[in-house]
């Protein structure tokens, strides 16, 4: 191996990780959690808190046909929810500002209830049932 292919390797190497570092900082942390309701249950709620900046996720499966129930209540009236599809489009009525949300849902798959701050840090309680 030549030491000009050695330092372009080395380039390359240090260019892919500054953007993998990039990416990461800049991306939306928080939670990112399978939700499983308990046994015999149909529905569940999560006592949690979203950092100003963050996201927290939750997936949840369900087959099309189901209805679903959620709603999110915080202190300040700061946090609120969006679902979106398998398909990764939003649900109609819960989109980026929702704060609560019932509905049928269209097909089966993975939804995904995303939680974020409207306002600075949030403090949230999200209750959802699926039926």
């Amino acid at each position: 191996m030549t030491a000009t292919f050695r330092a372009l390797r080395n380039r390359c190497f240090l260019l892919v990780l500054a953007a993998f570092l990039i990416c990461t900082a800049l991306w939306p942390k928080g939670v990112n959690k399978r939700l499983r309701f308990p046994a015999g249950q149909s529905s569940t709620s999560i006592d949690s808190a979203v950092i100003r900046g963050e996201m927290d996720r939750y997936i949840l499966g369900a087959k099309a046909g189901q209805s679903m129930k959620v709603t999110i209540t915080s202190l300040e009236y700061n946090a609120a929810f969006q679902i979106s599809k398998p398909d990764g489009g939003e649900v109609p009525g819960a989109t980026s500002d929702a704060s609560k949300w019932s509905g049928t849902l269209p097909v089966s798959g993975d939804y995904v209830i995303t939680v974020h701050g409207t306002r600075g840090n949030a403090t949230y309680k999200l209750a959802i049932a699926i039926q």
